[in-house]
């Protein structure tokens, strides 16, 4: 048998191209405005026209502001359909942020018995998708909390350091398995809502895996893992790539990156401090450009399109509508995919659907290699290819004068998506070659190493 391949720099598309633009109504009503090529647009039709294909809104139980409640939530989630999207609904459930460091009940949970909480999280949760239900915007993933990687509706379902032992998570699981069964009662009546399970810890496998055994132990039934990974709080891609892999083959579910971001610039436009500001918070090979913020997002599908057996479902961008206004402050601002002036970056482009190798018969069929990415790099890059059917592959390094200096692949393979990272930390700065080779053909590529 002629067995062909190709060798991919981008892999294969994502299901899930998603934003988080749950502050979009009120920076709306605070005089932003969002444009592309200098003419104003509504920020939705920017993003659907770029390949965006999800939205994620988030949902507090009682805001003070009004922000962020159902009324509002509704509102965001009509125009996303009406642009034709789907809608991931994040119930944070906590009148304001929920997340790692404070998971708070609402206020009109307090003082109530451990019952009555699990009867308000099912009651809750129903009630907000018969409403969703009645007004037409159903969303298609529910998250049960948000980053709930010490349990969520402290303290009763708190989990972690003095709170890590069995009649904690058993709290814990018991709440979730009520927000999970009030979707579930929903599908019954013909949804299709799947479910996610969401914590912080996209490079830290230790905690992942703590997390998520327990689940298990606890028999949480869910569709989805969902992890938040940014750099500066969360580790290193190569991190990230461990534990998406370790996950995918633990726990045998699709994985979401559910919130990420990366900078554009280290500057600002308002008198808000910005969360990211300092150089030490940048990846080394990803500057704060716009280039190095494409190409970020370019590294965050090419490590979900290296999840074992094709289970990296798709990614969120935070808040990229996040703009700062002359009457609203940002702290994201820089972190936004428009600029000071709301004019959309170009980094926009990173949504938009690369050639699906299943979509592409001419490209099963033919032996391509393209480049490795990122390059120039320093000091790791990521090769990515395709068998088209079983093969001896051979995946070899050569420096200028012709010499090996790295093995990658000397095996035989199966067929499907493989990529392979090269970490060339013990090597100096130079050009080196990749070379694929198959039984039937071979290819090169110039890779550049910068330290």
């Amino acid at each position: 048998m002629v067995c062909s391949f190709s060798l991919l720099i981008f892999p294969q598309s994502n299901s899930i191209r998603g934003v988080d633009i749950s502050f979009l109504k009120q920076i709306e009503d605070n005089n932003g405005v969002y444009k592309q090529n200098g003419v104003t647009k509504d920020a939705l039709t920017i993003f659907k026209n770029h390949g965006v294909n999800y939205v994620r809104l988030r949902l507090w139980n009682n805001p003070p502001d009004g922000f962020s409640n159902l009324a509002s939530t509704i509102l965001l989630a009509k125009r996303v359909k009406q642009n034709g999207m789907k809608l991931l609904l994040d119930f944070h459930y906590s009148d304001s942020w929920a997340d790692p460091s404070k998971q708070t009940k609402p206020a009109l949970w307090n003082g109530i018995s451990f019952t009555a909480i699990e009867d308000s999280i099912y009651t809750y949760t129903k009630n907000i998708l018969l409403t969703m239900k009645q007004e037409s915007v159903l969303p298609d993933i529910v998250q049960i909390g948000n980053e709930i990687t010490n349990g969520m509706l402290w303290n009763e379902g708190k989990v972690g350091g003095a709170f890590d032992t069995p009649a904690q998570w058993n709290n814990f699981t018991s709440l979730l398995k009520k927000g999970l069964l009030a979707v579930q009662e929903i599908n019954s009546s013909g949804a299709r809502i799947r479910t996610m399970i969401h914590i912080d810890r996209g490079g830290d496998s230790t905690g992942s895996k703590w997390f998520f055994d327990n689940l298990q132990k606890f028999n949480v039934q869910y569709d989805y893992i969902g992890l938040s990974f940014y750099p500066w709080w969360h580790g290193s891609f190569a991190e990230l790539n461990a534990n998406l892999s370790m996950l995918s083959t633990r726990y045998q579910k699709e994985i979401i990156i559910a919130e990420t971001a990366y900078p554009w610039t280290l500057g600002w436009n308002d008198n808000m401090n910005n969360i990211v500001g300092q150089s030490s918070q940048v990846l080394a090979g990803y500057p704060a450009t716009v280039d190095g913020q494409t190409g970020f997002l370019n590294a965050i599908k090419s490590s979900l399109a290296g999840v074992p057996n094709q289970r990296g479902l798709g990614y969120f961008y935070w808040e990229p509508d996040y703009i700062s206004t002359s009457v609203f402050g940002s702290s994201w601002e820089n972190l936004a995919l428009f600029d000071f002036t709301g004019e959309v970056l170009s980094s926009i482009h990173t949504f938009e659907q690369e050639t699906s190798i299943s979509e592409s018969p001419a490209l099963i069929n033919s032996f391509i290699l393209f480049q490795n990415y990122p390059n120039p790099f320093n000091p790791s890059t990521k090769i990515s290819f395709v068998l088209s059917c079983n093969s001896n592959a051979k995946l070899t390094i050569y420096n200028q004068f012709g010499q090996v200096v790295a093995q990658l692949i000397n095996s035989y393979m199966n067929h499907g998506l493989h990529t392979i990272n090269w970490n060339a930390f013990n090597n100096p700065s130079g050009i080196y070659f990749c070379e694929l080779k198959t039984d039937n053909s071979a290819a090169f590529r110039k890779l550049i190493l910068l330290k």
